[in-house]
């Protein structure tokens, strides 16, 4: 039987933060109004000082995790290997940002890190100790254009595998699961200058079964024919990469992953009436409770990014259907 419970990551309200429409408080409180059950922070965004946060920034989020009774489920950590102009970090470098993370992580009350994807396999080991001191896991990012078939995303999970740790698991981002397009974008990046004719044929490849991202690889990233005549302009050229990071990818994918599987992205692009319009989250759902998942599920808003001028940031609307949609699967999957 699973467990799955509902999460929202503070990512999909961040242009209510950053504009002041609300603070972390209100935010805080507005995803547990709406049936969440925990919270997903970026810290860096969200906790002044981060990693370095003050101890009064600490009682605040105890004061607003106990107002609101929400589980503090998650941290996004990003890895900044560019720091300098003229060289990359090194590796005691990266640990020690990284070592900073996982303190961090103990001091809110957080038991698990998200790793941004592409985050070196060479952290994993000298960072095991800490993980294990701190009782905070580490958990890489598997994100569309960045998933199984990417090597450094092959290279952490068979170091993942070799050291065998509980503390050490992944994070899957359902943007490997698109259906369709998101229309969103397709409205979005049309207005921008790109052709019609580009998304006409991306959404042949996702009636086919297959996306642009499986095409291109198994076309040794050569453009095919029909691509190529649906490129109308050189901003086409340039935009179709872009295009990479919707992968339409079987559920079964998951199968000898889930005993790793900490956490799940529910992304969000557009909600209708009928569940989101690229995903099915239903469908997700269903394998994750066949499959005895016992973790959350958490809502990521990206639609934010292709709101068309002129019209009203949905931020909060779109958090809430999901939610209200999510719910309402599980009611009927779980009983």
């Amino acid at each position: 039987m699973s467990k799955i419970k509902t999460c929202v990551s503070l990512y999909s309200l961040q242009d209510e933060y950053l504009n002041h429409r609300m603070n972390l408080r209100e935010i805080m409180q507005y995803v547990k109004e709406k049936g969440a059950e925990g919270v997903e922070i970026l810290p860096d965004q969200m906790l002044k000082g981060a990693p370095d946060v003050s101890e009064e920034t600490v009682q605040e989020w105890n004061a607003m995790l106990a107002e609101t009774g929400l589980k503090p489920v998650i941290a996004d950590v990003f890895l900044n290997m560019n720091l300098y102009k003229n060289r990359l970090l090194t590796h005691k470098e990266c640990v020690d940002l990284l070592v900073k993370e996982i303190k961090q992580a103990h001091r809110l009350g957080i038991h698990l890190i998200r790793l941004v994807s592409m985050v070196p396999y060479w952290v994993i080991e000298p960072l095991l100790p800490y993980c294990k001191e701190y009782d905070v896991t580490i958990a890489l990012e598997v994100h569309a254009a960045m998933a199984f078939d990417i090597p450094e995303t092959r290279a952490f999970i068979e170091e993942m595998k070799r050291v065998n740790s509980p503390y050490v698991g992944l994070v899957i981002d359902t943007g490997i699961f698109c259906r369709k397009f998101p229309r969103v974008v397709r409205a979005y990046e049309t207005l921008n200058g790109t052709s019609e004719q580009v998304f006409d044929y991306i959404d042949t490849l996702f009636e086919k079964g297959t996306d642009l991202h499986r095409v291109l690889r198994e076309n040794n990233f050569q453009y095919p024919a029909e691509l190529e005549k649906a490129i109308q302009s050189e901003h086409d050229r340039m935009f179709v990469p872009l295009c990479d990071g919707y992968e339409n990818l079987d559920f079964s994918v998951l199968d000898e992953y889930m005993p790793y599987i900490k956490h799940f992205h529910f992304k969000l692009f557009e909600m209708t009436e009928n569940g989101e319009y690229s995903m099915d989250y239903k469908g997700l759902l269903q394998y994750l409770h066949d499959h005895d998942y016992d973790g959350y599920v958490a809502t990521e808003y990206e639609g934010n990014r292709f709101t068309l001028p002129g019209h009203p940031m949905a931020e909060k609307e779109q958090v809430a259907a999901q939610l209200s949609y999510i719910h309402k699967c599980l009611d009927e999957i779980q009983g």
